[in-house]
């Protein structure tokens, strides 16, 4: 459906600034929504926010911020630690971050929402759409698709925005 407003979470500006370009073209209105308490240290976690914020003025959307909650995090993926990149703890980390973004969706009255969690070639997109089918208004956008990884690249530059070396927890680093 056109000119609805998606929620996207974001779980970092270069991924998100591919997924809104094409979310927009796609003729929806967009909000984002850093929600990434999977991310460690604080200081990383800040400096991911500060550069959403610039995406988002750049972008002219709205920016939804979450509190940010390591410990809880933690006790979610507890017992998880030790599994491999792309295994049952990565799998855990989805399933929170798409939970807390289904809340606030309904929360806020977005009746769509979606992840730039898709964009990274280090992730299954499949897993990620299982994940997020379990909540109503989860739309299944693959953003490697349409070279999205490599837009990202392209739009890091052009924009000057901060790429990490890591996923984002301790256990990526």
């Amino acid at each position: 459906m056109s000119n609805e407003k998606i929620l996207i979470h974001a779980c970092c500006a270069p991924c998100a600034a591919p997924s809104v370009e094409r979310v927009m073209l796609d003729d929806h209105e967009v909000a984002l929504y850093f929600s990434n308490s999977n991310i460690y240290p604080e200081t990383e976690y800040r400096k991911r926010l500060e550069y959403m914020r610039k995406l988002s003025n750049i972008c002219e959307v709205i920016l939804e911020e979450d509190i940010y909650d390591h410990d809880a995090w933690l006790e979610y993926i507890s017992g998880f630690e030790n599994e491999p990149e792309k295994g049952l703890r990565c799998q855990k980390c989805f399933e929170f971050n798409l939970t807390r973004t289904a809340q606030l969706a309904e929360r806020n009255g977005y009746s769509q929402f979606t992840t730039t969690l898709t964009l990274s070639p280090h992730k299954i997109s499949e897993i990620i759409f299982e994940i997020g089918a379990r909540f109503p208004g989860y739309i299944p956008y693959d953003f490697k698709k349409k070279h999205g990884f490599l837009r990202s690249i392209a739009l890091t530059k052009e924009w000057e925005l901060y790429r990490q070396s890591y996923c984002g927890c301790e256990f990526s680093m």
